[in-house]
């Protein structure tokens, strides 16, 4: 494989980065005093879910995410941020790549009728893939100096 600067592996390795450092920034931005005092990120998505075209998606909410909308604030909240560590510094990488691209995916299924929410959200689990497949912990990873994976 050819590349220009970098090895294939090394852009796999920004690749990675670059989206760590997006999650970081799901996470940065957040107003954790709203979500985890008044529940108004819980509180959004559930009218989101209540709305919902598909019944799975309104079921689903209902069913794992409303009977606990504190402990739900801090899933999300402490995921992204576990996310975009773990993949800034490549530690337990491909797990952080399927639990991104998880996330990613309920994140699109839950705003289906956003359109910047599908575009950030197709991109970040299209980057997952690539960081996937790809073994992006192979290069400038804790995975790598640590020898898993």
């Amino acid at each position: 494989m050819d590349s220009i600067w970098l090895t294939g592996a090394e852009w796999l390795a920004v690749l990675r980065i670059g989206l760590g450092l997006w999650w970081l920034e799901s996470w940065r931005h957040k107003d954790r005093k709203a979500w985890f005092e008044r529940g108004t990120g819980i509180a959004w998505a559930a009218d989101v879910a209540a709305k919902h075209r598909w019944t799975a998606v309104r079921s689903g909410f209902d069913t794992v995410v409303a009977p606990y909308p504190r402990t739900m604030a801090y899933v999300v909240v402490y995921a992204e941020l576990a996310l975009g560590l773990g993949l800034i510094v490549g530690f337990l990488t491909p797990i952080a790549l399927v639990g991104g691209l998880l996330l990613n995916a309920l994140y699109f299924t839950l705003m289906i009728h956003d359109v910047a929410e599908q575009g950030q959200n197709s991109m970040m689990a299209l980057m997952s893939v690539v960081g996937l497949f790809g073994m992006s912990w192979q290069t400038w990873s804790l995975d790598s100096v640590l020898g898993i994976f």
